[in-house]
């Protein structure tokens, strides 16, 4: 049976403050081999749900750097899994800048490229949104300041779970 529990914003956003300048060694770096962007944002959602999903090829996870789904670190990977996630893990949808909270996703693209740089809300200023990433490292860099022509914006519903059906009823109706 599958439970949704509350994503930890917080912990995210905790997270993404500890390594948004460094690597966490449980986890391998993407920088020059792709990009690092998505893998980080992918630990900091994981750090506020501790949940991944380990369907092979369609799941969410990272078990090391040949065994990895393509959501875990890829940017379009990562949108169609949590958008269509109807099972254990993260899942989302699609928002308005405007609906954005911390821990929240943010995803840039270029008109000549599609979408290319994957991004943690972590705060605002005003009208500007606060971001952290890797690859280009950044905490609280104003969304203001990257060069790209549109942006897609994630809101991370909660994170689900499977429990053990426990179905006690038939002995506590056979007891009274």
């Amino acid at each position: 049976m599958l439970v949704v529990k509350p994503y930890n914003r917080e912990n995210a956003v905790a997270y993404a403050k500890k390594y948004a300048f460094s690597q966490n060694s449980f986890f391998a770096s993407f920088a020059g081999i792709g990009g690092n962007c998505t893998n980080f944002v992918s630990q900091c959602i994981y750090a506020g749900g501790c949940e991944m999903n380990y369907t092979p090829t369609f799941g969410w996870y990272f078990i090391s750097l040949d065994d990895r789904s393509p959501s875990w670190t890829g940017v379009e990977f990562f949108y169609n899994f949590i958008i269509e996630n109807a099972d254990v893990g993260p899942f989302g949808r699609v928002a308005t800048s405007d609906e954005l909270e911390l821990g929240d996703v943010i995803q840039l693209a270029k008109n000549d490229g599609g979408y290319y740089h994957t991004l943690l809300v972590v705060g605002f200023d005003g009208e500007d949104i606060l971001v952290a990433a890797q690859t280009d490292n950044a905490f609280s860099r104003p969304l203001s300041t990257y060069n790209y022509d549109y942006a897609r914006y994630i809101k991370i519903l909660g994170i689900r779970f499977e429990t053990p059906e426990t179905n006690d009823c038939f002995e506590r109706i056979m007891t009274g």
